[in-house]
């Protein structure tokens, strides 16, 4: 009898271990730029990257089906702010300014800006080189002020999207690019004609931008982070793609 009701008790919890992190289900719809691998992008008219096999494993946890929709990286936060989407997912810096209109997740990578020149430049070997010089940024990012901030002497040429900031550098147009280091390390791997320069000029993380007044939502979101980080899924999903940690 004992044994009996030791099986069922093991039975129920092993139920509830493999439930969703918290039962009560909704469609949560997810704003991203498509234009920044490996974090999210087309392939082959297929969304993917790393955010976007995140929050597959995030919502798996959660119970909620998630619905993606692709607007451009300067009005990611506007449209949380006007209620467009429930979040934002696009390789966002938690910075504070952003935190004054947005509420956050926990952080679930560690970035930073990089400075990215013609493999050929000797001209620029770090960043304070880039006094002067011609410096394409994304509009919208933390680049940006970035840049006006630390180096104002740099020419900014903004962009909209990541692509053309990476073909300028590759074709001249520009001396460099200062954008996000998982991208410029992963683009420079495939176009030899560019690299990055070793020393980076910022340590960001990135995080789940959530529209304010949703407490529930970032606490389902922290919930299931912490649950895939517990399993390992996290761990796969970051080696899968930015590779083994060093």
């Amino acid at each position: 009898m004992k044994i009996t009701k030791m099986l069922r008790a093991g039975l129920i919890a092993t139920a509830v271990l493999c439930q969703p992190v918290l039962a009560q289900a909704k469609d949560i719809t997810i704003a991203t730029d498509a234009t920044f691998p490996p974090f999210e992008y087309y392939d082959n008219g297929k969304l993917t990257g790393f955010d976007i096999e995140l929050l597959t494993a995030l919502s798996e946890k959660m119970g909620d089906k998630i619905k993606w929709t692709t607007t451009d990286f300067k009005s990611l936060i506007p449209g949380l702010v006007a209620k467009r989407f429930d979040m934002a997912v696009s390789a966002i810096y938690l910075t504070a300014e952003r935190a004054k209109v947005v509420d956050f997740s926990d952080p679930y990578y560690t970035g930073g800006l990089v400075a990215m020149v013609q493999a050929k430049d000797t001209a620029i070997t770090e960043p304070k080189e880039l006094a002067g010089k011609s410096v394409a940024v994304q509009v919208g990012t933390k680049s940006v002020n970035y840049l006006r901030d630390n180096y104002p002497k740099a020419k900014l040429v903004e962009v909209e999207k990541n692509e053309q900031m990476f073909e300028m550098l590759k074709i001249g147009r520009v001396d460099a690019v200062v954008t996000g280091k998982p991208a410029a390390l992963l683009y420079a791997k495939e176009n030899p004609a560019v690299k990055v320069l070793a020393k980076q000029l910022t340590n960001e993380q990135y995080a789940m931008a959530i529209r304010k007044g949703e407490p529930d939502l970032v606490k389902k979101i922290d919930t299931a982070l912490a649950a895939i980080k517990a399993d390992g899924t996290y761990d796969k999903l970051v080696t899968k793609w930015f590779g083994p940690s060093k």
